[in-house]
């Protein structure tokens, strides 16, 4: 068994996200889902599907669901998945913090979602011309 992986996010970030980490990797290791929340969508309708996606990802090791920007409408659709047994949810979706999660998918759920922090904190930086080639 393994850790699933659910992306909610704004429009089509998560897809995108996701499209570029597996072309990076070459390979997509944990099972991964995205939930696309347009802007007009019904909070409750996104409630069910994410509940829905998340009983297909969860193989009994848990699902790590990651999201864009905490405090808007995929966050909380994403948090409202935290209630549930097994569940973590990591806001501040990025390219860095996807590319962490899927370089170590033997790790334990707490264990991921402390690397998809890492990960994503560690991408973000001041691009300095002594840091840059």
């Amino acid at each position: 068994m393994t850790i699933g992986v659910l992306l909610v996010s704004h429009g089509a970030l998560g897809e995108v996200v996701l499209e570029i980490a597996v072309k990076t990797l070459s390979v997509c290791p944990l099972a991964t889902r995205v939930l696309d929340v347009p802007f007009d969508s019904d909070p409750v309708a996104m409630q069910h599907t994410a509940l829905n996606l998340l009983r297909e990802l969860d193989s009994g090791d848990g699902v790590l669901v990651l999201t864009d920007m905490f405090g808007a409408t995929p966050s909380n659709v994403a948090c409202t998945l935290a209630r549930q047994d097994n569940v973590l949810v990591v806001a501040g979706l990025n390219l860095p913090m996807l590319i962490k999660v899927f370089n170590y998918p033997q790790l334990e759920l707490s264990e991921l979602a402390q690397r998809a922090v890492e990960g994503g904190r560690q991408g973000v930086m001041l691009s300095s011309p002594e840091k840059c080639p």
